[in-house]
């Protein structure tokens, strides 16, 4: 895999925060930091690079800005650099800590949703309907991820008999659900 550093660049054109990735990285939301709304002031410092050599160029020029935080220079960088996680192996202690921290938020393991929120969850995406735009990029998102053999295992098994006694209604106008009963009037048996 191939590396990069990058820069995020002020109206004036000075570096507020240096950055090590690859692939779609520099033009991501960070929790610290985010990229500028103009994508012109993203700029790549260096390319083709190993993860070695991407963490000691971004090591480097934080370096040579400094921090704001330290009071050495003029980066937003709360870091030194080189502490990328690409490749991070969790201990299982870790693990057991995450996964205590997470309980009692809806969001992670730990928490089961009420059949009330369960409904509101399933009235609010109802009839909505993906637009191509937005199948292009999920689709783009999962170009060149490769499933282990144990997860496809896992999907066939979580999508057995979850379909057996829906059938297919569409609108007339191009919606369509998967339902065991028909979901309103209008909807008439079938894809088309």
């Amino acid at each position: 895999m191939e590396y990069y550093t990058y820069a995020y660049l002020r109206k004036d054109g000075t570096p507020y925060y240096i950055g090590k990735g690859n692939g779609r990285r520099a033009y991501q939301k960070q929790k610290w930091h985010n990229p500028p709304k103009n994508g012109s002031r993203i700029i790549f410092l260096k390319q083709n690079l190993t993860e070695k050599n991407a963490f000691k160029h971004e090591i480097y020029m934080i370096s040579v800005f400094g921090r704001k935080d330290l009071g050495t220079g003029i980066l937003r960088n709360r870091t030194n650099g080189g502490e990328g996680v690409s490749g991070l192996v969790h201990t299982d202690e870790s693990k057991e800590k995450m996964s205590k921290a997470s309980k009692g938020n809806s969001h992670f393991k730990g928490k089961k949703h009420t059949e009330e929120s369960k409904r509101k969850n399933s009235e609010a995406h109802k009839g909505k309907i993906l637009s191509e735009e937005h199948r292009r990029k999920v689709g783009e998102a999962f170009k060149g991820k490769i499933l282990s053999e144990e997860h496809k295992r896992k999907i066939s098994e979580g999508k057995k008999g979850k379909n057996k006694d829906k059938k297919w209604w569409n609108d007339g106008c191009g919606n369509r659900k998967i339902m065991i009963e028909c979901p309103g009037d209008g909807w008439v048996l079938g894809m088309r």
